[in-house]
This record gives structure tokens, sequence and C-alpha cells, in this order.
């Protein structure tokens, strides 16, 4: 009788075996949530949001040879849930390294309304996504830095002000926004110049191919020229398609972008394919490839560790890199390396030519 009393309790546990308990990880980074409740109708959630990452360069080049330790990024900020279907998220990127400025400018300032994964609705300064790496957060991020092609084509700047809706309908995803270009400064900008509007539609294979994640996205920015625009760079018209292929331990990103400028500013087409493989689920090797031509003399820059040694511009750039990435916590915590080999043409010879490696090494963590 009490074995037959027992086995039904036995078989219940096996069928809900009990949850694992929290890693130390998962203790440290508790310290972000700093209030949740349900039952509260007015505040739900406040998150601690943020990143730092620290960089280690090494550069030897036909220009120059540089070593550095560099704080990449640090960005602090709250992010608030009011009213179930409201999101108030602030942030601010500081330099430690400096005194003056250590505070560099707002990042994220805005809300958002969002009632399903349909549609999100955000006023205020926001990220601005575009291109394969532009529109990857650089905490998740599976090489060390964006490519060139990014630094090129897609609005550095990242956070302008504007009015954006987004959202996932079944396998597809969408972006529309109009965005202030005017003159930046460290907070909202001074509207004073153009603007500027995103489209971006996408549409996930996965399933119909059997795979996490096979997603294609077009990208088509439109701005107005206008001399005062510093938010943005002088492109009237930015299109970009981009692939994201996730397949068990094997994953590939692509970017074909074609861009025609304003002001000078030449027509650029830029080229970028990223492989990846997970030799065990901690340990990854990303490679990737980028090429980038512009039209006329001079109209591409270089990368931000390359820029240290040659600071002029060219008009054809040709990028490999093989890199690691050992993930602690997911990106959550991450160590990645990487070996980068650049060159650029200079067809004016006004200083813009580089040749050289570079060795970067850098910690990421994002809370």
């Amino acid at each position: 009788m009490v074995v037959l009393l027992a086995a039904p309790a036995v078989f219940a546990q096996e069928a809900h075996p009990a949850e694992k308990p929290p890693s130390t990880f998962d203790k440290i980074w508790k310290f972000a949530e700093w209030y949740e409740s349900s039952s509260n109708p007015v505040v739900q959630r406040v998150l601690f949001t943020g990143r730092f990452q620290e960089d280690f360069a090494s550069i030897g080049a036909d220009q120059g040879d540089i070593n550095e330790w560099n704080v990449r990024r640090l960005r602090l900020g709250p992010k608030i849930t009011l009213f179930h279907h409201y999101l108030v998220h602030a942030e601010v990127e500081l330099n430690p390294q400096e005194r003056d400025p250590f505070y560099m400018r707002i990042t994220d300032a805005y809300v958002s309304w969002s009632k399903s994964p349909k549609v999100a609705i955000a006023v205020g300064k926001q990220s601005v996504p575009f291109t394969q790496e532009g529109a990857t957060s650089s905490k998740e991020l599976i090489t060390i830095d964006r490519s060139n092609l990014a630094n090129n084509i897609w609005f550095t700047q990242e956070y302008m002000p504007g009015v954006s809706a987004a959202g996932r309908v079944s396998a597809w995803t969408y972006r529309a926004g109009v965005y202030s270009a005017g003159a930046a400064n460290r907070e909202f900008g001074e509207f004073n110049g153009g603007l500027f509007s995103l489209g971006v539609i996408g549409y996930d294979f996965g399933k119909k191919l059997g795979v996490r994640e096979a997603t294609l996205t077009g990208n088509y920015v439109y701005q107005q020229p206008d001399r005062r625009n510093t938010f943005t760079k002088r492109f009237e018209q930015i299109a970009s398609v981009n692939f994201k292929l996730e397949s068990g331990r094997w994953g590939l990103r692509s970017d074909l972008s074609r861009t025609t400028g304003y002001l000078g500013q030449s027509r650029i087409l830029g080229i970028m394919a990223m492989p990846s493989f997970h030799v065990t689920p901690k340990f990854e090797v990303v490679a990737r490839y980028t090429f980038l031509n512009s039209d006329d003399v001079n109209g591409l820059g270089l990368a931000t560790y390359e820029n240290r040694v040659a600071h002029g511009a060219g008009d054809r750039y040709n990028e490999g890199y093989l890199g690691v990435n050992y993930y602690f916590y997911g990106h959550k915590l991450k160590l990645q390396s990487a070996l980068e080999f650049a060159n650029m043409r200079d067809l004016a010879n006004d200083g813009g030519a580089y040749r050289g490696t570079t060795w970067t090494t850098g910690l990421r963590i994002g809370w």
C-alpha cells in the first residue's frame, strides 16, 4: 500500500524535475533587477541597464604602430515599465578615462508603448538600426567591433531623436521611423537641419528551412540634404540588404549596401560576409571579410583603431578578420579577441593609404 501511494509521487517528480538552481552569474546579475511587481498598477518593473567594454589594441602598420588600453563603452541608466504598456528608457555614456569630458552624451531617452509584439511605438532619442551590424547592439556583436562597412555607411552616432514603430507579425518584422538629422550635441541635437526616414522589412525563413533563424532584411534610408546635418553622414539615400542565418553550431551574417551622397560625399558600395562556428556552447570562432569601394577619391574612412595611425581618407578598402569568443554568461559576460588584416587604397595620395594588422582583445559586460 505504501509503495502504491509513493509511486505516483515519484512519477510526478520525474515528470516535473526540480528547477535548476540559479548559478553564481544569475545571482550577480540579479542586482540589476531593482524592482518588480505585477500587482502595482503604476510601476511594474525597474531595471538598471548598461554596458562596460574594455579593449587592448595593438596595431602594426606601414604608417605606424600603437599599443593602448581603452574603455570602449561605458553606459548606465534605468529602464522602467509603467502602467503595464509603457517603457521609459534613459542611458548616458561616460568616459572614465577622462575628467573632461567625463559625461559624453545621452544615448537612450525615450518612451515607448506596446500591447503586443506586433507593434511598439517609441518617441524620443533612440537607436536607429540599419545594416547588418548597425542593427546589432554592441552588447550582442559576435565580432569585437563593427566592420568598416558600418563605420562608413551606418549612422555611427546611432542614437537620434525621432518617432518610430516596429514589431513582428508571424515571420515578418518591420520598422518605420522619422528622425532629426540636424546639428548634433550631447543631448537631443539642435533640430536645425533636415529629417531622415528609415524603413525596414524582414522575413524569417527559419521554419521553412528547418533552422533556428534565416532572416532576410531590407533597409532603406532617405535623408533631406542639409549642410547642418551632423548627427548623420552626408548620404541622401542608403539601401542595405542583409541576411542572418543561425543553424545549430553554424552561423552566417552578410550585408550588401549602396549609398548616394550629397555635398561632395561619394557614392559607396559595401559588402560584408561573416561566418561563425561554435566549437563548444561557450567557445566560438568568427571570420569576416569586408570590401568597400568609393566612386570618387577620399570617400572612405578607416575604422576606430586604424584611424589612430592613418588620418586621411581613401577610395577602396579590404579587411579580413579572424576572431574567437568565449561566453562566460552568454552576451552578458564574454571575452573576445581578433586579428584584423586591412588595407586602404588612396588614389589621391594625400594621407589616406593604410596597410596593417590589428590585434584587439576585449572584455564585454552587459546588463
